[in-house]
């Protein structure tokens, strides 16, 4: 050791280097400040906004912004309206999510095999999934036009129906067309992520599995499914939390109606909102929906975490 590191040594740190460890600390945050108050203000703040909203009664109407407690939310809780479309937003979650899922698992299966023109099949499928959302609306409106729709020509050429249909405009009908449209659109979505989940899977487990002689429903069965599981419910959850907040195609299929039979969360939120300007009352029905994407989410969570922790 020389001289001067020895003297340095003993003189021990020099004191500028306190304040050169503090300013290497805080420089990357300073420089992500801006990103956090710029999120803040576009999403926490309209949240919490939001949650304080619903405890009032403010209303652009009768010029009201009384805080009133919990009102809206026992409101709510006997508002027949509000678990009408509750029960239709759940139940076009749970139906799309799963036949999206399964349709999409499927698709993913073929489109991993190698065959001719793979690769064009394979833009070919992003098509619907690309397609706006108000574009497919009125695309499947048209299809399914009770008068003049392809879909009851095509029915009525095959002689399976013997006159039209009322798709969008019978009780019985709207939600499950709406259904349909939407496993047509977000199917691809589905597909894609469960084709990345596939080729994540080493090749070496399914050329063991088939020198074992196993065939190929048990190689996808005891093999690629308990590898892609983890991908599933991963897609689920994404697909489900997305489902729970259909508005547009809903909006422009049949507004809610007929009869209030394909009322969402999302459009009766919309209305109370913007149609007639109930901005405390809308803001209970925007944290209803918080909680309850909440638990599904959670739901999923769990779920997903026991999967994992019983395969390590």
């Amino acid at each position: 050791m020389s001289l001067q590191q020895t003297a340095t040594a003993i003189a021990g740190p020099r004191k500028g280097a306190g304040n050169s460890f503090r300013w290497q600390f805080l420089t990357p945050w300073l420089l992500l400040l801006p990103a956090f108050l710029s999120l803040a203000s576009v999403s926490v703040y309209p949240i919490l906004n939001g949650l304080w909203l619903s405890f009032t009664n403010t209303s652009l109407i009768t010029q009201e912004h009384d805080f009133v407690g919990f009102a809206n939310y026992r409101l709510l809780w006997v508002d027949d309206l509000f678990w009408n479309a509750w029960w239709h937003t759940i139940t076009f979650t749970a139906v799309s999510t799963l036949a999206e899922t399964l349709l999409g698992l499927a698709i993913a299966l073929l489109l991993f095999e190698h065959f001719a023109f793979r690769g064009v099949v394979r833009a070919a499928m992003l098509v619907p999934w690309a397609m706006p959302t108000v574009v497919t609306s009125k695309m499947f409106g048209w299809l399914f036009d009770g008068q003049h729709g392809l879909i009851n020509y095509l029915l009525k050429s095959a002689g399976i129906i013997s006159e039209n249909v009322n798709w969008l405009g019978s009780v019985d009908n709207a939600l499950w067309t709406i259904i349909f449209a939407d496993v047509w659109k977000t199917t691809p979505f589905m597909a894609l992520l469960l084709l990345a989940g596939l080729h994540t899977i080493p090749k070496s487990l399914i050329e063991a599995a088939r020198m074992d002689g196993a065939r190929s429903l048990a190689t996808f069965w005891y093999v690629r499914l308990p590898m892609l599981l983890p991908t599933l419910l991963i897609a689920g959850l994404f697909r489900a939390l997305d489902a729970f907040r259909v508005f547009d195609l809903v909006y422009v299929l049949t507004g809610g109606g007929p009869a209030d039979s394909t009322e969402t969360l999302s459009t009766l939120n919309y209305k109370t909102l913007f149609s007639t300007l109930q901005f405390g009352y809308g803001s209970a029905i925007s944290t209803a929906m918080f909680i309850t994407e909440a638990m599904i989410a959670l739901g999923f969570c769990i779920f997903l975490y026991e999967r994992l922790r019983r395969q390590k």
